[in-house]
């Protein structure tokens, strides 16, 4: 397994209507290396926003779409995808504040 470190696990927020309603249960998504464990996202949060205490970490694998160019077929990249819950007594992530 490859030596990641915290700054590296966590690649951008996923911002969509689902998950923009996760946010009032204090539950955020996330778009994370392809080989991080929910001990390493743990971490990475941790770690990147001051005053987080998180709960819980479930993570997802999904595969690449299959797309098409004329007679050639071919796969986008595969991605993994966290939904971070925070503890009540915790802070709130800044970066989703205002969306």
């Amino acid at each position: 397994m490859a030596d990641i470190k915290y700054y590296d696990v966590i690649l951008k927020p996923i911002i969509t209507e689902k998950s923009m309603n996760a946010m009032g249960e204090k539950k955020y998504t996330f778009l994370v290396h392809p080989d991080a464990n929910k001990t390493q996202v743990k971490e990475a949060v941790e770690k990147m926003f001051e005053g987080t205490k998180v709960k819980s970490v479930n993570t997802m694998n999904l595969d690449g779409k299959t797309k098409r160019r004329g007679m050639t077929f071919g796969k986008t990249a595969q991605r993994k995808k966290a939904i971070v819950s925070l503890t009540e007594d915790s802070k709130d992530i800044e970066i989703f504040e205002g969306l």
